[in-house]
Parts: C-alpha cells; sequence; structure tokens
C-alpha cells in the first residue's frame, strides 16, 4: 500500500480520537484566520483614512474671518514669505476672499448680517431663494428674515438673492479655493494668479444664468472683468463662486499685501506635524496653524489598538495550532511505536516512515481546515466590528478621542471585513507547512528506534 494512502488511511482509525483532534485544530485554525482576517481589515481601512488625509497646513489670521465680510484681522503677504523659506513647504497658496452683492437686491448670506454698500456686482447668483411665513432657505442653508436682511414686517423682499464668493488667490485651480475636491475647466484658460489682469473664472452655474461665455465682461466693484474661463465643481458652493487673481482681488478691494488665509502644502504626511510647528512658530501669535493630521491620529487610535490586538492573537493562535498539532503527533508516534518497529524490521526507511505520518497529519489539519474556513467565514466580520467598537469605548470612556470631524472618523465603526482567497490560502499555507514540519519531527526522533529494542520491550 502507498505510504501517503497508509497515512490518510490510519487519521481515521479511531473516530472518536479523530473527531476531537479535527475539531481542536479547527478552532485554533478559525481563530487565526479570523484574526488575520480582522488584521488585513484593519490595515485596509488604516490605509484608507491615512490616504484621506491631505498633506496641508490651514493659516487664518487670529481674530479674522475667512472673508472680508467677517471682519477681523489680516495676515500680510510678507508674513507668509517666512512661512515659503521653511523646510518640507513645497507651495503656499495665498487666498483674499469676499462676496459681492448682486445690485439691486438684498445680501442674505449671512442671517443678520448687515446690507453691503460696497462689493456690488452686476451678476446674479445661481441659486433661488425660496420664502414662506418669513423664512427663507436656499443652497442647502436656512436664512432667516431680519430687518437688516430686508423683511419687512416679518415679510421678504420680492427680489431675494444670495451674494456671491469671489475668491483673490494665487492658485486658481486648487479645489480647496472653494471648498470643493475638484475644479474643471469647461472652456477658455486658467487665469495667472500671480498677475493683475481683471480677468475671472466664473462658474459654469453663474455663467449659465448670466448668459456669459468666454471673454464676456461683468462688473465687480464697480469695475469690469472678463470672464478668460468657465469652471465647474463638485460642490454647491463652488458653483456659485468667482475666482480671480490674488493681485486683481487686492487692487480691486483696496487690501494690497492682505490676505484673509493661507493653505501650505507639506512635501510628505511623514513631515506634516513637525511642519505645523514651525509655521506656527514662524507665525508667533499671527495666525492659528491647523491640520487634519492631529484630528486623524486620534480617530486611528482604535484602529491601531485593534490592529495590535489582532496581531498579537494571531501569533498566539498559530503558536497554540502548532503546539496542538506537534503534541498531537508526538501522541500518535509513541502510540505506534511497535508499529514503528515492525516497518524497520521489515526494511521501511526512516524517510518512509515520515512521508506516512506526514499524510496522516496532513489529512487531520485539511480537515480541521474545513471548520476553520467555516469559523472564519462566520466569526470574521463580527469579531472584527467587536474589536473596534470596544476600543473605540475604551479611548472615549478614557477622555482620549478624535473630533467627528477627523478624517475618516465618522465611518471607522463602518468597517467591513470578510474572509478573501487570500486569506484562505495564507491560512492553508501556514496549517500545512506546520503539519509537515510537526509531524517529521515527531515522527524522525521516534523512528530512529532500534526494531530489537521495540521487540524487545513487547
Amino acid at each position: 500500500m502507498n505510504v501517503v494512502t497508509r497515512g490518510m488511511r490510519n487519521a481515521f482509525r479511531n473516530a472518536t480520537r479523530t473527531l476531537s483532534i479535527v475539531i481542536i485544530l479547527g478552532l485554533s485554525i478559525g481563530l487565526s484566520l479570523v484574526m488575520l482576517i480582522a488584521h488585513q481589515a484593519v490595515q485596509s481601512k488604516i490605509a484608507t483614512t491615512k490616504s484621506s488625509i491631505g498633506n496641508t497646513v490651514s493659516i487664518l489670521p487670529i481674530g479674522g474671518g475667512t472673508t472680508l465680510s467677517a471682519g477681523g484681522a489680516l495676515l500680510k503677504t510678507s508674513d507668509l514669505n517666512r512661512v515659503k523659506s521653511i523646510a518640507h513647504v513645497t507651495n503656499v497658496n495665498e487666498l483674499l476672499s469676499d462676496r459681492v452683492q448682486p445690485q439691486g437686491t438684498n445680501d442674505v448670506g449671512v442671517p443678520g448680517a448687515p446690507p453691503r454698500t460696497d462689493g456690488t456686482t452686476s451678476l446674479k447668483s445661481p441659486y433661488t431663494v425660496h420664502c414662506n411665513d418669513g423664512t427663507c432657505s436656499g443652497v442647502g442653508r436656512t436664512i432667516l428674515c431680519l430687518p437688516s436682511n430686508g423683511c419687512s414686517n416679518g415679510h421678504p423682499p420680492s427680489d431675494f438673492s444670495l451674494y456671491i464668493p469671489i475668491v483673490g488667490t494665487t492658485d486658481p485651480t486648487n479645489p480647496s479655493n472653494i471648498y470643493a475636491s475638484s475644479i474643471t475647466i469647461t472652456s477658455g484658460n486658467a487665469i495667472d494668479g500671480s498677475k493683475d489682469t481683471n480677468d475671472a473664472m466664473v462658474s459654469k452655474a453663474i455663467a449659465q444664468k448670466n448668459n456669459l461665455r468666454v471673454s464676456s465682461t461683468f462688473t465687480a466693484y464697480n469695475k469690469t472683468l472678463t470672464v478668460s474661463a468657465i469652471f465647474n465643481s463638485d460642490t454647491q458652493d463652488g458653483n456659485q463662486t468667482i475666482i480671480v487673481s490674488l493681485p486683481t482681488e487686492q487692487h480691486l478691494t483696496g487690501k494690497t499685501d492682505e490676505i484673509t488665509s493661507a493653505t501650505a502644502t507639506v512635501d510628505s504626511l511623514e513631515n506634516l506635524s513637525s511642519t505645523v510647528t514651525a509655521i506656527s512658530n514662524a507665525l508667533y501669535s499671527l495666525a492659528d496653524v491647523t491640520s487634519d493630521v492631529g484630528q486623524a491620529n486620534a480617530a486611528l487610535q482604535p484602529l491601531d489598538s485593534v490592529k495590535n490586538i489582532s496581531l498579537y492573537s494571531l501569533i498566539g493562535a498559530v503558536i497554540a495550532g502548532a503546539v496542538i498539532l506537534l503534541l498531537t503527533m508526538i501522541m500518535i508516534v509513541r502510540e505506534r511505536k511497535r508499529e514503528i518497529g515492525v516497518f524497520k524490521a521489515i526494511g521501511f526507511s526512516t524517510i518512509r516512515i515520515m512521508f506516512q505520518f506526514m499524510a496522516e497529519a496532513l489529512t487531520l489539519t485539511l480537515l480541521g481546515m474545513v471548520i476553520g474556513v467555516l469559523v472564519g467565514v462566520l466569526g470574521g466580520n463580527p469579531v472584527t466590528t467587536t474589536l473596534v467598537n470596544n476600543s473605540m469605548n475604551s479611548i472615549n470612556s478614557g477622555g482620549s478621542t478624535g473630533k467627528d470631524g477627523a478624517p475618516g472618523f465618522s465611518t471607522i465603526q463602518n468597517i467591513h471585513a470578510q474572509i478573501g482567497w487570500s486569506v484562505i490560502l495564507y491560512g492553508l499555507a501556514a496549517a500545512v507547512i506546520i503539519a509537515l514540519v510537526g509531524s517529521a519531527l515527531a515522527s524522525f526522533f521516534i523512528s530512529n528506534i532500534r526494531p530489537a529494542e521495540v521487540l524487545r520491550s513487547e
């Protein structure tokens, strides 16, 4: 009989023992697969969350707003020159943001804000404000009907228009200028952010509302501007914005050498924290300097904990499975010491005897693998979710938690773990290697026994 076939049949010589061994091995393999699934799912989530973190630093003047209309302090262009010289800063996008009011209408961009007396435009806002019982809403926000907004006795005026944001920037195609993730030029050419040319980029929605095309003109701040490009973005706020160069906006508003905010780009995420510190030191008390990295690190704490737990549990489960299999094979081999002696007496080589026991161990392991895969399929996602939730609750109760606004934080608990072919193959390979090595070691030591000693002991 072939030694492999003999080994496979020997695995079923004692049905009760075989069942017990297979169940124990199956649970050990299943735990290993569950921990491997959790580890991979958490690693993937961490990578996704980190990839959502921008390598940018926001710089806002202390006591100032993000627009001229908000009032408060402004930064000087000369202040940003210090930032540009800091190591790892690859670019600084300077902005001067304002809003212009369509002529003959009331500005309702900010509830209770007084009507603008400067900064008007011949353009109409692309969005309509709907009013009902003294409360008006438009573009995802509710606007109270106040006297300062042109209301009389709780009734809104007949002509009710949103303000139009206008942004002066050194990087006109940067989507962060308009709180978007993308800007697409649909016609024309982007403006040069370093030149005062009175050229402007207008959103597609504004262009359609005002029948504008490339080379059309309109007025803002009582000056004539020419449409250089028409763009589209992925946000409503972005689609009601005018973009001009920073020098142009400074000239139009009379705010020479002043900016409302800036965004510094860092060469890598690894240098982000140190660069934030360097920028803060360079600007002293002039600006608030922030980035997403701090919130992101706090948000990733639960996942880091689960990653470590799953890794240690995986190592422990693999070691436990290896020990169980090794002890099992030692027990089986010692029980068959007489059989081994007989095989040696009739001329079986040590290698042939080892192959027989390796085949038996491999059979038991493959049967255990079936149970292990089933455990992995059923337990992978629930165990991962439980570990993540418990870790988050533990960190929250300790008072060390990230803000909901951190990148990826709101979706961390939505982590989904599932078993894939790669996990099954990794588990199968590890189980086969452990089975072969464990059975080979056990049978090698016992197969060196001399037949005469076995027969004499019998």
